[in-house]
Protein backbone atom coordinates (compact mmCIF):
# COMPACT_ATOMS: atom_id res chain seq x y z
CA UNK A 1 0.00 0.00 0.00
CA UNK A 2 0.93 3.73 -0.58
CA UNK A 3 -0.27 6.90 1.08
CA UNK A 4 -1.02 9.80 -0.69
CA UNK A 5 3.22 11.24 -1.05
CA UNK A 6 3.70 7.78 -3.18
CA UNK A 7 5.37 6.11 -0.18
CA UNK A 8 4.92 2.73 1.42
CA UNK A 9 2.02 2.72 3.89
CA UNK A 10 3.72 2.83 7.73
CA UNK A 11 4.19 -0.93 9.15
CA UNK A 12 1.58 -0.69 11.83
CA UNK A 13 1.10 -4.72 12.80
CA UNK A 14 0.79 -5.27 16.83
CA UNK A 15 0.68 -8.91 16.79
CA UNK A 16 2.91 -10.81 18.59
CA UNK A 17 5.92 -12.17 16.77
CA UNK A 18 6.13 -15.92 16.79
CA UNK A 19 8.78 -18.92 15.17
CA UNK A 20 7.97 -20.35 11.51
CA UNK A 21 8.72 -24.10 11.70
CA UNK A 22 8.26 -26.85 9.02
CA UNK A 23 6.23 -24.50 6.94
CA UNK A 24 3.62 -23.32 9.83
CA UNK A 25 3.90 -20.04 12.41
CA UNK A 26 4.43 -21.95 15.66
CA UNK A 27 4.18 -20.15 19.01
CA UNK A 28 7.45 -20.55 21.40
CA UNK A 29 6.71 -23.06 24.53
CA UNK A 30 8.86 -21.06 27.05
CA UNK A 31 6.28 -18.32 27.68
CA UNK A 32 8.85 -15.56 27.58
CA UNK A 33 8.46 -12.55 25.70
CA UNK A 34 10.28 -8.83 24.63
CA UNK A 35 9.27 -6.02 23.66
CA UNK A 36 9.91 -4.66 20.41
CA UNK A 37 9.95 -0.87 19.93
CA UNK A 38 9.17 1.66 17.09
CA UNK A 39 12.85 3.66 17.74
CA UNK A 40 10.82 6.78 16.28
CA UNK A 41 8.27 7.31 18.50
CA UNK A 42 10.44 5.37 22.09
CA UNK A 43 6.90 2.89 22.60
CA UNK A 44 6.24 -0.48 22.21
CA UNK A 45 4.78 -1.39 18.87
CA UNK A 46 4.15 -5.54 19.57
CA UNK A 47 6.25 -8.03 21.24
CA UNK A 48 8.13 -11.28 20.07
CA UNK A 49 7.77 -14.33 21.77
CA UNK A 50 11.64 -16.08 22.90
CA UNK A 51 12.55 -19.57 22.49
CA UNK A 52 13.26 -21.99 24.77
CA UNK A 53 15.67 -25.04 24.42
CA UNK A 54 12.70 -27.16 22.89
CA UNK A 55 11.72 -24.97 20.19
CA UNK A 56 15.61 -25.55 19.68
CA UNK A 57 14.81 -29.15 19.55
CA UNK A 58 11.99 -28.98 17.38
CA UNK A 59 13.03 -26.75 14.54
CA UNK A 60 16.26 -28.68 14.20
CA UNK A 61 14.06 -31.95 14.19
CA UNK A 62 12.09 -30.37 11.44
CA UNK A 63 15.32 -29.40 9.25
CA UNK A 64 16.71 -32.36 9.78
CA UNK A 65 13.66 -34.44 8.39
CA UNK A 66 13.42 -32.20 5.23
CA UNK A 67 17.31 -32.50 4.58
CA UNK A 68 17.64 -35.59 2.91
CA UNK A 69 14.54 -34.65 0.37
CA UNK A 70 15.80 -31.03 -0.29
CA UNK A 71 19.57 -32.31 -1.20
CA UNK A 72 18.21 -34.67 -3.57
CA UNK A 73 16.46 -32.27 -5.17
CA UNK A 74 18.30 -31.13 -8.41
CA UNK A 75 20.28 -27.99 -8.41
CA UNK A 76 17.99 -26.26 -11.56
CA UNK A 77 15.06 -27.31 -9.24
CA UNK A 78 16.17 -25.66 -6.43
CA UNK A 79 16.80 -23.12 -8.65
CA UNK A 80 13.47 -22.52 -9.74
CA UNK A 81 11.91 -22.33 -6.66
CA UNK A 82 14.90 -19.71 -5.46
CA UNK A 83 14.01 -17.70 -8.86
CA UNK A 84 10.10 -17.38 -8.24
CA UNK A 85 11.24 -16.58 -4.09
CA UNK A 86 13.34 -13.30 -6.54
CA UNK A 87 10.37 -12.53 -7.96
CA UNK A 88 8.47 -12.17 -4.83
CA UNK A 89 11.05 -10.68 -2.52
CA UNK A 90 10.69 -7.86 -5.53
CA UNK A 91 6.92 -7.83 -5.66
CA UNK A 92 7.51 -6.80 -1.76
CA UNK A 93 10.19 -4.64 -1.54
CA UNK A 94 8.65 -1.75 -0.63
CA UNK A 95 6.40 -3.59 2.70
CA UNK A 96 9.71 -4.96 3.89
CA UNK A 97 11.34 -1.65 3.64
CA UNK A 98 8.26 -0.32 5.85
CA UNK A 99 8.70 -3.18 8.29
CA UNK A 100 12.44 -2.31 8.80
CA UNK A 101 11.66 1.39 9.10
CA UNK A 102 9.20 0.75 11.92
CA UNK A 103 11.53 -1.51 13.63
CA UNK A 104 14.42 -0.44 13.49
CA UNK A 105 14.14 2.98 12.29
CA UNK A 106 16.45 3.46 9.41
CA UNK A 107 15.20 6.05 7.03
CA UNK A 108 13.04 4.24 3.96
CA UNK A 109 14.81 4.96 1.10
CA UNK A 110 17.88 2.96 2.96
CA UNK A 111 15.70 0.29 3.99
CA UNK A 112 14.79 0.28 -0.13
CA UNK A 113 18.39 -0.44 -0.62
CA UNK A 114 19.16 -2.86 2.17
CA UNK A 115 16.12 -5.17 0.47
CA UNK A 116 17.76 -4.50 -2.90
CA UNK A 117 21.18 -5.66 -1.78
CA UNK A 118 19.38 -8.88 0.10
CA UNK A 119 17.41 -9.51 -3.45
CA UNK A 120 21.18 -8.90 -5.15
CA UNK A 121 22.25 -12.38 -3.22
CA UNK A 122 19.35 -14.34 -4.04
CA UNK A 123 19.72 -13.50 -8.23
CA UNK A 124 23.14 -14.66 -7.13
CA UNK A 125 21.90 -18.12 -5.77
CA UNK A 126 19.44 -18.67 -8.55
CA UNK A 127 22.50 -19.62 -10.72
CA UNK A 128 23.46 -22.47 -8.42
CA UNK A 129 23.47 -25.28 -11.36
CA UNK A 130 26.74 -23.56 -12.76
CA UNK A 131 27.80 -22.48 -9.16
CA UNK A 132 27.89 -26.10 -8.64
CA UNK A 133 29.63 -27.89 -11.36
CA UNK A 134 32.91 -30.05 -10.24
CA UNK A 135 36.02 -30.60 -11.56
CA UNK A 136 37.18 -33.76 -13.90
CA UNK A 137 40.44 -35.22 -15.06
CA UNK A 138 40.42 -37.82 -17.56
CA UNK A 139 43.14 -40.34 -17.57
CA UNK A 140 44.52 -38.96 -14.07
CA UNK A 141 46.89 -41.93 -13.79
CA UNK A 142 46.57 -45.18 -15.75
CA UNK A 143 42.76 -46.27 -16.57
CA UNK A 144 41.83 -43.86 -13.72
CA UNK A 145 39.36 -40.76 -13.90
CA UNK A 146 38.86 -38.31 -11.51
CA UNK A 147 36.67 -35.59 -10.64
CA UNK A 148 35.00 -33.92 -7.45
CA UNK A 149 31.68 -32.89 -6.42
CA UNK A 150 30.65 -30.51 -3.91
CA UNK A 151 27.75 -31.89 -1.77
CA UNK A 152 25.61 -29.95 1.21
CA UNK A 153 26.68 -29.88 4.83
CA UNK A 154 22.89 -30.87 6.14
CA UNK A 155 21.30 -28.69 8.82
CA UNK A 156 23.32 -25.04 8.95
CA UNK A 157 22.04 -22.23 10.96
CA UNK A 158 22.33 -18.37 10.81
CA UNK A 159 22.06 -15.55 13.64
CA UNK A 160 21.81 -11.94 12.42
CA UNK A 161 22.28 -8.84 13.50
CA UNK A 162 19.59 -5.86 14.20
CA UNK A 163 21.21 -3.11 11.65
CA UNK A 164 19.93 -4.80 8.45
CA UNK A 165 17.26 -7.65 9.16
CA UNK A 166 17.02 -8.26 5.37
CA UNK A 167 19.88 -8.50 3.93
CA UNK A 168 21.92 -9.93 6.40
CA UNK A 169 19.75 -12.82 6.48
CA UNK A 170 20.07 -13.07 2.68
CA UNK A 171 24.09 -13.18 2.27
CA UNK A 172 23.65 -16.03 4.52
CA UNK A 173 20.03 -18.70 3.33
CA UNK A 174 19.90 -18.44 -0.09
CA UNK A 175 22.99 -19.56 -1.15
CA UNK A 176 22.84 -22.40 1.81
CA UNK A 177 19.33 -23.20 0.45
CA UNK A 178 20.53 -23.01 -3.45
CA UNK A 179 23.34 -25.62 -2.28
CA UNK A 180 20.98 -28.57 -0.91
CA UNK A 181 21.05 -27.46 2.96
CA UNK A 182 18.52 -26.78 5.38
CA UNK A 183 18.52 -23.34 7.09
CA UNK A 184 17.34 -21.96 10.54
CA UNK A 185 17.30 -18.38 11.04
CA UNK A 186 17.84 -16.71 14.36
CA UNK A 187 16.71 -12.94 13.52
CA UNK A 188 17.80 -10.45 15.60
CA UNK A 189 14.71 -9.85 18.40
CA UNK A 190 15.05 -6.39 18.29
CA UNK A 191 13.38 -6.05 14.75
CA UNK A 192 12.62 -9.41 13.99
CA UNK A 193 8.99 -9.00 11.60
CA UNK A 194 10.54 -9.08 7.97
CA UNK A 195 12.57 -12.52 8.81
CA UNK A 196 8.84 -14.69 9.20
CA UNK A 197 7.78 -12.41 6.31
CA UNK A 198 10.91 -13.78 4.02
CA UNK A 199 9.81 -17.35 5.16
CA UNK A 200 6.17 -16.98 4.35
CA UNK A 201 7.19 -15.96 0.59
CA UNK A 202 9.63 -18.69 0.30
CA UNK A 203 7.42 -21.18 1.26
CA UNK A 204 4.66 -19.80 -1.91
CA UNK A 205 7.61 -19.87 -3.72
CA UNK A 206 6.94 -23.69 -3.51
CA UNK A 207 9.64 -24.28 -0.92
CA UNK A 208 9.26 -27.31 1.05
CA UNK A 209 8.34 -27.46 4.55
CA UNK A 210 11.46 -27.32 6.52
CA UNK A 211 14.11 -26.60 4.12
CA UNK A 212 13.80 -22.40 5.51
CA UNK A 213 13.01 -21.99 9.39
CA UNK A 214 12.76 -19.14 11.50
CA UNK A 215 13.47 -19.60 15.41
CA UNK A 216 12.69 -16.24 17.80
CA UNK A 217 15.06 -15.93 21.13
CA UNK A 218 17.86 -14.78 22.83
CA UNK A 219 21.02 -16.60 24.13
CA UNK A 220 19.15 -19.75 25.29
CA UNK A 221 18.57 -20.08 20.71
CA UNK A 222 21.63 -19.23 19.99
CA UNK A 223 23.59 -21.37 22.73
CA UNK A 224 21.15 -24.39 21.61
CA UNK A 225 22.07 -24.12 17.86
CA UNK A 226 26.12 -24.42 19.14
CA UNK A 227 25.66 -27.06 20.79
CA UNK A 228 23.09 -28.81 18.83
CA UNK A 229 24.59 -32.13 17.40
CA UNK A 230 22.48 -31.69 14.14
CA UNK A 231 23.74 -28.35 13.08
CA UNK A 232 26.52 -28.67 10.83
CA UNK A 233 27.39 -25.37 10.35
CA UNK A 234 26.98 -21.68 11.87
CA UNK A 235 27.12 -18.21 10.33
CA UNK A 236 27.03 -15.25 12.75
CA UNK A 237 26.87 -11.40 12.03
CA UNK A 238 27.59 -8.67 15.22
CA UNK A 239 30.02 -7.91 17.35
CA UNK A 240 33.50 -8.54 17.74
CA UNK A 241 33.19 -10.67 21.46
CA UNK A 242 30.10 -12.60 20.24
CA UNK A 243 31.62 -13.19 17.52
CA UNK A 244 34.57 -14.96 19.18
CA UNK A 245 32.18 -16.89 21.60
CA UNK A 246 30.43 -18.09 18.34
CA UNK A 247 33.75 -19.41 16.79
CA UNK A 248 35.34 -21.00 19.78
CA UNK A 249 31.62 -22.55 20.88
CA UNK A 250 30.84 -23.63 17.24
CA UNK A 251 34.81 -25.00 17.16
CA UNK A 252 34.54 -26.69 19.92
CA UNK A 253 31.13 -28.63 19.32
CA UNK A 254 33.17 -29.75 15.92
CA UNK A 255 30.90 -27.30 14.04
CA UNK A 256 32.16 -25.20 10.30
CA UNK A 257 31.85 -21.67 11.34
CA UNK A 258 31.62 -17.95 9.48
CA UNK A 259 31.38 -15.25 12.35
CA UNK A 260 32.14 -11.79 11.13
CA UNK A 261 32.48 -9.06 13.69
CA UNK A 262 33.06 -5.68 14.62
CA UNK A 263 34.85 -2.36 12.86
CA UNK A 264 36.20 0.80 12.93
CA UNK A 265 36.37 1.66 9.39
CA UNK A 266 38.72 4.84 8.05
CA UNK A 267 38.09 7.14 5.23
CA UNK A 268 42.26 8.54 4.01
CA UNK A 269 41.62 11.90 2.68
CA UNK A 270 44.75 12.64 0.65
CA UNK A 271 45.30 16.37 -0.05
CA UNK A 272 44.44 15.96 -4.03
CA UNK A 273 41.01 14.67 -3.14
CA UNK A 274 37.91 15.96 -4.57
CA UNK A 275 36.76 18.33 -1.89
CA UNK A 276 33.01 18.71 -2.31
CA UNK A 277 32.26 14.76 -3.85
CA UNK A 278 34.40 13.62 -0.53
CA UNK A 279 32.50 15.43 2.35
CA UNK A 280 29.01 14.21 0.64
CA UNK A 281 30.55 10.13 0.56
CA UNK A 282 32.00 11.02 4.02
CA UNK A 283 28.42 12.32 5.56
CA UNK A 284 26.63 9.93 3.97
CA UNK A 285 28.77 6.59 4.81
CA UNK A 286 29.23 8.53 8.54
CA UNK A 287 25.65 9.16 8.82
CA UNK A 288 23.50 7.08 7.45
CA UNK A 289 21.18 4.54 8.93
CA UNK A 290 22.58 6.43 12.38
CA UNK A 291 26.00 4.92 12.01
CA UNK A 292 24.24 1.45 12.39
CA UNK A 293 26.15 -0.06 9.78
CA UNK A 294 29.15 -2.42 10.07
CA UNK A 295 30.89 -0.52 6.80
CA UNK A 296 29.68 2.58 8.44
CA UNK A 297 32.73 5.35 8.20
CA UNK A 298 33.39 6.25 11.59
CA UNK A 299 37.19 8.05 11.52
CA UNK A 300 38.70 10.00 8.98
CA UNK A 301 42.52 10.72 8.68
CA UNK A 302 43.29 14.09 7.39
CA UNK A 303 46.36 13.67 5.06
CA UNK A 304 48.48 17.13 5.86
CA UNK A 305 46.77 20.26 5.60
CA UNK A 306 43.46 19.20 3.71
CA UNK A 307 41.66 19.17 7.26
CA UNK A 308 41.77 22.78 6.48
CA UNK A 309 39.34 22.51 3.80
CA UNK A 310 37.18 19.15 5.11
CA UNK A 311 36.44 19.81 8.88
CA UNK A 312 34.79 23.96 7.99
CA UNK A 313 32.57 21.71 5.49
CA UNK A 314 32.09 18.55 7.89
CA UNK A 315 30.75 20.48 10.86
CA UNK A 316 28.04 22.87 7.96
CA UNK A 317 26.73 19.53 7.11
CA UNK A 318 26.58 17.45 10.14
CA UNK A 319 24.92 20.39 12.11
CA UNK A 320 21.91 20.91 8.88
CA UNK A 321 21.41 16.87 8.78
CA UNK A 322 17.76 16.24 8.33
CA UNK A 323 16.80 13.86 10.95
CA UNK A 324 13.25 12.74 11.59
CA UNK A 325 10.84 9.47 11.27
CA UNK A 326 12.38 7.52 8.61
CA UNK A 327 8.64 7.29 6.75
CA UNK A 328 9.58 10.66 5.29
CA UNK A 329 10.94 10.52 2.17
CA UNK A 330 13.21 13.69 2.85
CA UNK A 331 15.01 12.42 5.74
CA UNK A 332 18.41 11.75 6.20
CA UNK A 333 19.16 10.13 9.14
CA UNK A 334 16.66 8.07 11.88
CA UNK A 335 16.73 7.38 15.28
CA UNK A 336 18.85 4.31 16.50
CA UNK A 337 17.53 0.93 17.58
CA UNK A 338 16.84 1.11 21.27
CA UNK A 339 16.89 3.60 24.27
CA UNK A 340 19.93 1.63 25.49
CA UNK A 341 21.92 1.92 22.33
CA UNK A 342 21.26 5.81 22.65
CA UNK A 343 22.43 6.05 26.16
CA UNK A 344 25.60 4.02 25.33
CA UNK A 345 26.28 6.98 22.23
CA UNK A 346 25.52 9.78 24.55
CA UNK A 347 28.56 7.75 26.98
CA UNK A 348 30.89 7.75 24.65
CA UNK A 349 30.71 11.41 23.39
CA UNK A 350 31.27 11.94 27.38
CA UNK A 351 33.96 10.15 27.16
CA UNK A 352 35.60 11.39 23.80
CA UNK A 353 35.43 15.18 25.79
CA UNK A 354 36.84 13.88 29.10
CA UNK A 355 39.64 12.28 27.09
CA UNK A 356 40.57 15.73 25.28
CA UNK A 357 38.74 15.70 21.92
CA UNK A 358 37.66 18.28 20.34
CA UNK A 359 33.76 18.08 19.97
CA UNK A 360 32.67 20.21 16.71
CA UNK A 361 28.96 19.24 16.82
CA UNK A 362 27.30 17.59 19.71
CA UNK A 363 24.17 15.29 19.07
CA UNK A 364 23.47 14.29 22.97
CA UNK A 365 19.60 15.57 23.71
CA UNK A 366 18.87 15.75 20.05
CA UNK A 367 15.14 16.16 19.69
CA UNK A 368 12.76 15.70 16.82
CA UNK A 369 9.20 17.34 16.94
CA UNK A 370 6.62 15.03 17.80
CA UNK A 371 8.48 12.50 18.71
CA UNK A 372 10.09 13.41 22.17
CA UNK A 373 10.84 9.87 23.23
CA UNK A 374 11.93 8.67 20.48
CA UNK A 375 16.13 7.22 20.33
CA UNK A 376 17.35 9.88 18.86
CA UNK A 377 20.49 11.16 18.71
CA UNK A 378 22.32 14.33 16.20
CA UNK A 379 24.98 13.66 14.05
CA UNK A 380 28.46 14.14 15.99
CA UNK A 381 31.34 15.53 15.09
CA UNK A 382 34.97 15.25 16.89
CA UNK A 383 38.65 16.45 15.99
CA UNK A 384 41.89 15.84 16.87
CA UNK A 385 41.20 12.50 17.78
CA UNK A 386 44.37 10.63 18.72
CA UNK A 387 44.91 6.73 18.57
CA UNK A 388 44.98 6.17 22.23
CA UNK A 389 41.09 7.45 23.29
CA UNK A 390 38.31 5.44 23.61
CA UNK A 391 36.71 6.90 20.62
CA UNK A 392 39.21 5.88 18.64
CA UNK A 393 39.87 2.70 19.50
CA UNK A 394 36.55 0.94 20.22
CA UNK A 395 33.20 0.59 17.50
CA UNK A 396 30.53 3.03 19.02
CA UNK A 397 28.04 2.20 16.15
CA UNK A 398 26.24 5.22 16.16
CA UNK A 399 26.69 8.64 14.07
CA UNK A 400 29.86 9.60 15.72
CA UNK A 401 33.08 10.54 13.63
CA UNK A 402 36.40 11.35 14.50
CA UNK A 403 39.06 13.16 13.03
CA UNK A 404 42.58 12.45 12.93
CA UNK A 405 45.62 13.94 11.41
CA UNK A 406 48.61 12.84 9.93
CA UNK A 407 51.71 13.77 7.81
CA UNK A 408 51.66 11.54 4.92
CA UNK A 409 49.80 8.48 3.16
CA UNK A 410 52.96 6.02 4.65
CA UNK A 411 51.37 7.54 8.37
CA UNK A 412 47.94 6.76 7.46
CA UNK A 413 48.40 3.40 6.12
CA UNK A 414 50.39 2.57 9.37
CA UNK A 415 47.15 3.56 11.39
CA UNK A 416 44.70 1.72 9.89
CA UNK A 417 47.02 -1.67 9.76
CA UNK A 418 47.80 -1.25 13.65
CA UNK A 419 43.97 -1.16 14.38
CA UNK A 420 42.59 -4.31 16.01
CA UNK A 421 39.75 -4.30 13.02
CA UNK A 422 39.95 -4.75 9.27
CA UNK A 423 36.87 -5.06 7.81
CA UNK A 424 36.40 -1.65 5.76
CA UNK A 425 38.60 1.28 4.69
CA UNK A 426 38.34 3.46 2.01
CA UNK A 427 41.04 6.23 0.31
CA UNK A 428 39.99 9.34 -1.66
CA UNK A 429 42.74 11.00 -3.98
CA UNK A 430 43.14 11.99 -7.35
CA UNK A 431 46.46 10.18 -7.82
CA UNK A 432 46.45 6.66 -9.67
CA UNK A 433 49.98 5.96 -7.53
CA UNK A 434 48.99 6.92 -4.66
CA UNK A 435 45.39 4.33 -4.90
CA UNK A 436 47.46 1.74 -5.88
CA UNK A 437 49.76 1.61 -3.10
CA UNK A 438 46.91 2.32 -0.70
CA UNK A 439 45.50 -0.92 -1.86
CA UNK A 440 48.44 -2.84 -1.94
CA UNK A 441 49.49 -1.96 1.43
CA UNK A 442 46.44 -1.78 3.62
CA UNK A 443 45.66 -4.80 5.94
CA UNK A 444 41.91 -4.67 5.20
CA UNK A 445 39.25 -6.90 3.65
CA UNK A 446 37.51 -4.36 2.01
CA UNK A 447 38.85 -1.37 0.03
CA UNK A 448 37.54 1.28 -1.63
CA UNK A 449 39.45 4.28 -3.98
CA UNK A 450 36.95 6.72 -4.21
CA UNK A 451 34.07 4.73 -2.60
CA UNK A 452 33.33 5.64 0.70
CA UNK A 453 31.65 2.07 1.71
CA UNK A 454 33.13 -0.45 -0.40
CA UNK A 455 30.38 -3.69 -0.22
CA UNK A 456 31.06 -6.30 -2.78
CA UNK A 457 28.50 -7.12 -4.90
CA UNK A 458 26.92 -10.47 -4.54
CA UNK A 459 29.35 -12.36 -7.00
CA UNK A 460 32.56 -11.48 -5.04
CA UNK A 461 31.14 -11.99 -1.06
CA UNK A 462 31.59 -10.02 2.11
CA UNK A 463 34.17 -10.55 4.97
CA UNK A 464 37.10 -8.25 7.39
CA UNK A 465 39.87 -9.46 8.48
CA UNK A 466 41.77 -9.31 11.79
CA UNK A 467 39.04 -9.29 14.76
CA UNK A 468 36.70 -8.47 12.19
CA UNK A 469 36.25 -11.93 10.80
CA UNK A 470 36.98 -15.56 12.60
CA UNK A 471 36.61 -18.50 10.64
CA UNK A 472 38.01 -19.14 6.87
CA UNK A 473 35.19 -17.55 4.47
CA UNK A 474 33.86 -14.62 3.70
CA UNK A 475 30.31 -14.21 2.60
CA UNK A 476 28.02 -14.82 -0.23
CA UNK A 477 29.48 -14.94 -3.67
CA UNK A 478 32.09 -18.38 -4.36
CA UNK A 479 32.58 -17.84 -1.13
CA UNK A 480 29.42 -18.57 0.07
CA UNK A 481 28.64 -21.96 -2.21
CA UNK A 482 32.49 -23.03 -0.38
CA UNK A 483 31.24 -22.78 2.76
CA UNK A 484 27.60 -24.40 2.84
CA UNK A 485 28.97 -27.51 1.22
CA UNK A 486 31.92 -30.09 1.12
CA UNK A 487 34.14 -31.26 -1.30
CA UNK A 488 34.20 -34.54 -2.40
CA UNK A 489 36.77 -36.18 -5.10
CA UNK A 490 36.27 -39.36 -6.66
CA UNK A 491 38.26 -42.15 -8.15
CA UNK A 492 37.37 -44.71 -10.49
CA UNK A 493 39.29 -46.94 -12.61
CA UNK A 494 37.64 -49.86 -14.60
CA UNK A 495 40.10 -52.07 -15.55
CA UNK A 496 39.72 -54.42 -18.24
CA UNK A 497 40.92 -57.54 -16.35
CA UNK A 498 39.97 -58.87 -12.80
CA UNK A 499 42.54 -58.03 -10.53
CA UNK A 500 46.32 -58.52 -10.83
CA UNK A 501 46.65 -59.21 -6.74
CA UNK A 502 47.23 -57.43 -3.58
CA UNK A 503 49.22 -54.16 -4.14
CA UNK A 504 51.24 -52.81 -1.50
CA UNK A 505 52.55 -49.67 -2.94
CA UNK A 506 51.43 -46.50 -2.90
CA UNK A 507 49.71 -45.25 -6.23
CA UNK A 508 51.25 -43.42 -8.79
CA UNK A 509 51.37 -42.03 -11.80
Amino acid sequence: MKDQNNAPAAYTDNADVVNFINGQVVVATGGRKQDVYNPSTGAVSRQVALSSSDDVSAVVAAAKAAAHAWADTPPIRRARVMNRFLQLMNENTDAMAAMITAEHGKVLTDAQGEVARGIDVIEFACGIPQLLKGDYTEQVSSGIDNWTMRQPLGVVAGITPFNFPCMVPCWMFPMAIATGNTFILKPSERDPSVAIFMAKLFKEAGLPDGVFNVIQGDKVVVDGLLEHPDVAAISFVGSTPIAQYIYERGAHFGKRVQALGGAKNHMIIMQDADIDRTVDALVGAAYGSAGERCMAISVAVLVGDVGKKIVPALIERTKTLKIKDGMHLDAEMGPVITKEALQRIENYIAIGVEQGADLLVDGRGYKVQGHDNGFYVGGTLFDNVTPEMRIYKEEIFGPVLVCVHVGDLGAAVDLVNRHEFGNGVSCFTSDGHTAREFARRIQVGMVGVNVPIPVPMSWHGFGGWKRSLFGDTHAYGEEGVRFYTKQKSIMQRWPENISKGNEFIMPTM
